[in-house]
Formats: C-alpha cells, structure tokens, sequence
C-alpha cells in the first residue's frame, strides 16, 4: 500500500486529503492533519474524487451525437477527427456569419481545472468573439466589480481573517455548507467555535436559519433583496455615532464626506419595515460591530445574486473600511499567494460593449450569462450560431433553465468539454472529455488568492490517464494550434512548467521542485497587511464612494421610497440553498453523496403551509413567471414567512442525460422558476434570491 498526499479539488476550500492506494485501488481517502490550512478537516464530497475516478459514465474518449429518426445515439471518435470537424466548424460559421456567431461559456468547475485556466483564454482569445460568457456571472460578479472600483484590480479580494477576528457578521453565506466561498476555508464549523471560545461573537443575517446560523451567537432573519438597506443603516449608524476610525488607511481613503452623504437618510428606523430587523436590532448590530476589538463584515452569494448585490458588496467593504477593520489582523486582508495573478493595474474593464439584444454591459470580457439564451435565440447579425461550453451546465445554471435548454437545441453546432454528457452537453455535436480528478497533477491558482492563510501545495497525478487521453490543456493548446493554421510537430507546454516560472518569480523565492519535495503544502504563514502597496488604483488609494456605485445607489433609493407590502400573483419569495454534499449540479452523479433523504424540497415556514393547506412533505407546485416544477414541501421553522427555499443543481430528468445515479435522484432545478429578466442592472448579475412565485397543492 502507498500513501499519496493532495488537495481537494471539489470546492474552495482546498482540504488536504491523505490517499491510500493498492494496485490503482483506493482503500481510503482521510484528511491530511498535515495540511497547514485543513488541518486534518475533510467533507463528505473528498470521497467523490474516488467515485468520478471510476464513475463509468465518465467519458474518457471523444464522443459525436447522431440522430437517426428521431433517436439520439452517440459514437466513439478520434481525437483527431474531433479536432478537425470542430475546427472546421467553427471557422465556417465564422467565414459566413461573423465571429460573434460563436459563443462561449465556461463553467464553474474550469476554475477547480488548472490546466483549463491556463490554456482555456488563449483558445477562446483566438475566436475573437464579444459573446463570452461565464459561472461568474451568476454569483460572483458583484465582488469582483467592487473590488475594481474600490482597489483597482477585479482580483483584489478582501478576505475575512476568521482565525484572528472577534466579531464575524455573515450576510447571505453559509460557509459551513459550502467550505467559505470567495474565502477559501476548511473546516469553518470549528473556527467558527473557536471564535465564540475566546469570547467573540458570530452574527448571521439571512432569511433562512442556516447551519451556520444556527451555530452562531445572533441570527436575524431579513427580507430577501433587503441588505442594502440594511448596510445603509450600519453606515448611518457609524457616521451618527462618531464610529469612524480608519487607522492607517486615513492617509490613503477617498469618499468619506460622499459617503456619508449617500447613507444621510437611511437611519434604522427608516429601514425597519423593508428589512424586516427593527431599529434597535439593527443600531445594536452597529454598535457592537464598533466596539469590538477586530471585526469583520462577509457576504456571499444570497448578497451577490439580488438586485441590489454590487451595492451590498461595496457597504460590506466600506463597513470594513470605515470601522478600521480593513487590512488589520482580525479583519478583512488581503493574500499573498505564491503563485502571483494580480499584476497590472486593470482599467477600463467595464462597458466596452453590450449585449445585442438587452443591451446588457460586458465586464472583464464577459457578458452577463442572464442574457446568453436571448443571443442564441433572437435571430439577426451576431446571433449566436455555435457555442463552446467548458466545464458548464448552463441548463442547470442560469436562470430560466428551460429557456436556455431551448436555445442549445436549436444551435448549428455545439462543443462541450465535458466528462459527462449532461442536461446541457447532450445538445453538443461533439464532446471532447478531458482527463480528470485523480488522473490529473493539480495546484489551485486562484483559491490560494482567496485563502484565509497564504499557503501554496502541489498535487501530483495519483493515477495515468486513461490510454488515449488528453489533459485539458492538451486539449485547449491542441485547439489552439490547429485554429492558428500552424503546421509541424505539435508540442504541448505542462502547466507544471507555468507553475515553474510563477513560483520563481513570486515573493517566496521557492521553485516548482521545491513545492513538490512538500507533500503536505508550504505555510508562509497568516495573512499580513499590505495596504498601500497592495492597492492598483490610478492615486493608489481606496476608493470609498466611486462614482458609478454611488450612481447606482439612487435606483435602491427609488425603490426604497416606493416599496410597500403588495399581494401579488407571486406572493412568496424564493431563495436558494447549498448542501455539503452537492458541488452545483456535477456531483449528483456520486451514489453515497446523494443517498439518504430526499435533499431537493421546497423549505416553507409551517404558518405559511397551513395557510395553503399544505402538510409536510406533501407534492406541491411551485410557479414563477417563467416556469413551473413540482415538489414535495417541508416544514421549516428555519425559514422567514413569505419565504421559501430550493437547493440548486438538480433537475436530472432530462431526456438523454447519462448519468445513472443523478436520473435515480433526479429532483427539480430551480433554475426552471429563476427569471433570467431578474437582474443586478449595473453589473448584470442574475439575482436568483428574490423570484417571486406562487405555491398550491399538487392536485391528482
């Protein structure tokens, strides 16, 4: 038996895993208590890297669709007659209808993929193409707008630092279920006690009392679309109490008295009614918020995906800010990973075009993913014709799922990099599924820039690929190379080698050889601050009150004047949910990740079902403006009334989705009921956590 050392790759956090193998056999997969950032903490999904390993719906060959009378079928083909109908293809199409004909989207898991970060923009560059499109607009988008206006570069994150803070407010996240996101954290659940065992407290603000909520010290419960007003109240409250202290980043902040401006009439008894949280709740939040020692402020995806999600990220910054809690031990930081991807001051990222049909502005390249489908299916010039997808489920990601199923189906052409054909890579001509999970060498690029300790590890590959397969970046640079027309041998360059020449050129003067001599990880230890040096602005200073947000924030005012309780045909509001087993959609393929209890229901406050005449665990049906889905409810006194709760990532039911497991568990997707026209209009950012809907019992 051998033992082999390396990180997870499933979700953010990074968790060091501790391998025992026998002739490619896995006897075990336990936590590494080696690992400097895990410390020993796995999750269930760890043991999915051994189900994907031997998944035999796993496609490990090129795949061509064929229907024949109506019936679909797929063949196993080359990887070079693969490469060349696709590059054909796509030239084609762009020869007669103009390189916007081809879109692309690229999923969430590209990003768990070194080899597909690396090499993935350099194909897609090559398209020339304005239709891009990507998982980040679907979530994160808003954190990376702010961090652009604020410090200067998308990639400049403030990262809570959970292990030294004494005060921790959540809004809209729930690190324990999803390992931190945008906050790269193992094991949360005992930093998070480890917080109140050395006096501190935990405040979460969500409409659901999550499993984070419900290990904390204070949970309120607030109305979906409302934290913006609730932020404006916090800084109102600040400001009125003399509660600015900015520390060492006065020298270098701008917007102080514009900001102050901005939140003059958001005290906390305005707010009250629209946030759900009375006025004294809410002045008492501040006010602990300034008294104590660290503090720090988080928000995560239920603050991203409303309307108003790239103001709340802006107030949660400038709550940091404002309260000297920004670049200080116990408060939000700044990493500094080994492998450096900020390098460059990034300005005009924002609005160079917009999408063809609503007009939607691009940011960082990308278009916003609501508005995909309507590129595909609303003809003229620059309609999409043909897509790529990456690591993507876009039917089970976007909003108006069914929407976006239709517009696949009717594409000329489509290509999916993809290991399994799924709700969205059934529609595609070709899939070109790469090696993966175990097969592969693995170090995170982008996680170690949102970790909560500047760590850096290297995976090696615990397993060959299959014969005949290709890496992602085999893959991606043998694209590349054939739609360049390039001639002569091909050679493909390993990420390890960009890893190589990152490592060297980084902060801690350490080489690729180096990390791999370190099966464990190397610990450079807590983050430090870093501030003014770390900043990317034009002045290199923090932007308090940039002009676009401030702008913005007069469309949260108008419906804060006009906001008032309406009984509509969509009288509930409905919000999202992770699970600790699931990774998004591509996880429900894993037999002991989905067994036990039904996961996919409608959460409902039992008032609420009684009202409706609804028991528990009853079917009922649930109807948004867009669609319709089916499911049984469960009472929850965990969720806020006028509120109720779907998990995302299901919906297997599809017609011609191969995926044994995920079909037996197969559920509803939420994305069916999500309205691709809800959106954050500044950023374009789909908000899936206010979709107005409608419930009744399911009748015969």
């Amino acid at each position: 038996m051998t033992t082999h050392f390396r990180t997870c790759n499933l979700c953010e956090a990074m968790c060091g895993l501790k391998i025992e193998v026998t002739d490619q056999t896995i006897h075990s997969i336990t936590g590494d208590v080696h690992d400097p950032l895990s410390r020993g903490h796995i999750c269930p999904k760890a043991i999915g890297l051994k189900d994907i390993y031997q998944d035999p719906n796993r496609l490990k060959t090129p795949m061509r669709r064929i229907v024949k009378d109506g019936v679909t079928s797929w063949e196993s083909i080359s990887w070079e007659t693969a490469f060349t109908e696709i590059v054909d293809k796509l030239k084609s199409i762009q020869t007669q209808y103009g390189n916007n004909a081809v879109g692309v989207y690229q999923g969430n898991p590209s990003i768990h993929n070194w080899g597909t970060s690396l090499n993935s923009g350099n194909f897609f560059r090559l398209l020339k193409t304005k239709n891009m499109f990507s998982a980040t607009s679907t979530d994160q988008l808003p954190h990376h707008f702010v961090s652009w206006q604020m410090f200067g570069h998308p990639m400049v994150l403030p990262i809570p630092d959970i292990d030294r803070t004494d005060f921790w407010l959540i809004l809209g996240g729930n690190p324990i279920a999803s390992n931190g996101s945008m906050m790269s954290a193992p094991d949360v659940a005992h930093r998070l006690q480890a917080i109140r065992q050395r006096g501190g407290k935990v405040v979460v603000i969500d409409p659901r009392r999550t499993e984070t909520a419900a290990k904390a010290t204070t949970h309120f419960f607030i109305r979906p679309n409302a934290d913006v007003y609730l932020l404006l109240a916090l800084i109102h409250t600040v400001f009125a109490e003399n509660g600015v202290k900015l520390g060492k980043n006065n020298a270098f902040t701008e917007g102080i008295d514009t900001l102050k401006a901005c939140v003059a009439d958001f005290s906390p008894e305005s707010v009250a009614e629209i946030t759900g949280i009375s006025s004294e709740a809410i002045r008492g939040l501040a006010q602990d918020f300034m008294a104590a020692k660290t503090a720090v402020c988080y928000g995560r995806v239920g603050v991203s995906t409303q309307g108003f999600g790239t103001l709340s990220q802006w107030l949660i910054n400038a709550l940091n800010v404002l309260t000297g809690n920004l670049d200080v031990v116990g408060g939000a930081m700044f990493t500094a990973p080994a492998f450096e991807i900020v390098h460059a001051r990034k300005s005009g990222l924002f609005n160079r075009w917009q999408s063809r049909v609503r007009g939607l502005p691009e940011f960082m390249s990308e278009l916003p993913v609501a508005t995909m489908a309507d590129e595909m299916l609303t003809g003229g010039e620059g309609q999409i014709r043909a897509l790529i997808t990456s690591c993507g489920n876009p039917v089970l990601s976007v909003p108006n799922g069914q929407k976006m199923d239709t517009a696949l189906e009717n594409l000329d052409f489509m290509v999916s990099i993809d290991i399994y054909i799924n709700e969205s890579s059934r529609h595609a001509h070709i899939i070109l599924p790469p090696a993966t999970g175990l097969e592969i060498g693995h170090y995170d690029l982008t996680f170690h820039v949102l970790a909560i300790r500047n760590t850096a590890k290297y995976s090696p590959p615990l397993f060959p690929k299959a014969e005949g397969a290709k890496y992602d970046w085999e893959i991606f640079q043998q694209l590349a190379h054939l739609f360049k027309g390039e001639t002569g041998d091909f050679k493909p360059m390993p990420p390890e080698a960009v890893l190589d020449h990152g490592l060297k050129k980084g902060r801690y003067n350490i080489d690729f050889q180096q990390l791999r001599d370190a099966p464990h990880g190397i610990d450079f230890g807590a983050l430090t601050p870093c501030l003014p040096e770390r900043l990317f602005t034009e002045d290199k200073k923090i932007q308090l009150a940039p002009a676009l947000l401030v702008q913005d924030l007069e469309r949260a005012r108008a419906f804060w004047l006009q906001h008032q309780e309406v009984a509509t045909q969509y009288p509930f509001a409905l919000i999202g949910r992770r699970h600790l087993r699931d990774n998004n959609s591509w996880m429900h393929n894993s037999a002991r990740l989905v067994r036990g209890r039904n996961r996919c229901t409608l959460l409902i406050h039992p008032e609420d079902a009684h009202l409706l005449n609804i028991d528990n665990q009853q079917i009922v049906s649930v109807t948004s403006r867009v669609g319709n889905v089916s499911l049984p409810a469960e009472w929850s006194t965990d969720m806020m009334r006028g509120v109720v709760c779907m998990p995302h990532g299901y919906g297997h039911g599809r017609a011609n989705v191969q995926l044994d497991v995920a079909r037996q568990h197969a559920g509803v997707s939420v994305n069916d009921l999500t309205d691709e026209q809800m959106i954050d209009s500044l950023t374009g950012n789909a908000a899936f956590s206010n979709v107005f809907v409608r419930i009744q019992l399911e009748r015969g």
